[in-house]
């Protein structure tokens, strides 16, 4: 099976594709600044200590909440108000979800990553607006795609002369709020582009808890270990300081607190994939 030999830029000091592990990781929404430039703070300090290359992730508007009545984030102003602040100060890139095709000229000005969420990936003009930024496109792989069907979504952003852009592995649904990874779609994307495997999604519980989605956090260091040792790219994890009472995604993300430990493990089976 062939490799994807190219790498991707994503900033002036984070290249995917080359020697260094990348990581994805944030609080799910842009809850408020505190809480996004303390999980930042303390997770770059982590990646200067363990040499891993670090892109913080949050989003300004969680547009596929399972309920209308959930928490989807600030406003697209405040979110990116929040999200430049954050690029600023700790002077790390930013990767933000776009949902619609106006949006994307605008997180541009701010994201040097646009996320394309997993059930949009076959969305031809949201891939073709993002390509046309000029900045990296994170293509997170359907829950309901084949691996080798990715290849024509990245197609799409490199028609618009982008080749800045990369796949992302978060699971495939396997029956009602449940997903599975399979392992094989990582040597499979990978003969498209570089991959991140997002550890948080994977374990997640799509609309599990009525109303909303549970996680399973507990077999996270598994799935990511898996992963690593079957020659990804780097990892999206989504954090916060208090999981049980994030307003996204908080059974599934890992407490901040745990992450140096998870990162040193993590760091440790990446390391023997590249063997």
């Amino acid at each position: 099976m062939e490799i994807f030999k190219d790498k991707v830029q994503i900033a002036d000091k984070v290249i995917l594709g080359g020697n260094k592990m990348v990581l994805f990781a944030g609080p799910c929404a842009a809850e408020s600044y505190e809480i996004c430039i303390g999980t930042g703070s303390k997770v770059k300090e982590l990646c200067e200590k363990l040499d891993i290359q670090y892109v913080f992730k949050s989003s300004f508007d969680k547009a596929n909440r399972t309920s209308s009545g959930s928490y989807r984030g600030p406003s697209k102003e405040d979110g990116l108000e929040i999200l430049a602040r954050v690029k600023k100060e700790l002077g790390v890139p930013i990767v933000t979800d776009v949902h619609e095709s106006y949006q994307c000229a605008e997180v541009a000005e701010v994201a040097d990553v646009l996320q394309i969420p997993a059930f949009l990936c076959r969305q031809t003009d949201l891939l073709k607006a993002a390509a046309r930024t000029g900045k990296a496109v994170k293509i997170k792989k359907g829950q309901f795609m084949a691996p080798e069907d990715m290849k024509y979504a990245v197609d799409k952003v490199r028609g618009e002369n982008n080749n800045n852009v990369f796949l992302t592995e978060r699971g495939a649904s396997f029956g009602y709020h449940t997903l599975i990874v399979d392992i094989r779609s990582l040597p499979i994307m990978r003969q498209y582009t570089p991959v991140i495997f997002d550890v948080t999604h994977s374990v997640q519980q799509p609309g599990g808890k009525g109303g909303s989605s549970g996680g399973q956090r507990e077999f996270a260091p598994f799935l990511a270990r898996a992963a690593a040792a079957a020659g990804v790219d780097g990892f999206f994890i989504e954090t916060h300081p208090n999981p049980e009472v994030a307003l996204s995604d908080g059974p599934n993300m890992i407490p901040l607190h745990e992450m140096e430990e998870f990162l040193k493990m993590l760091k440790r089976y990446w390391e023997l994939g590249k063997v």
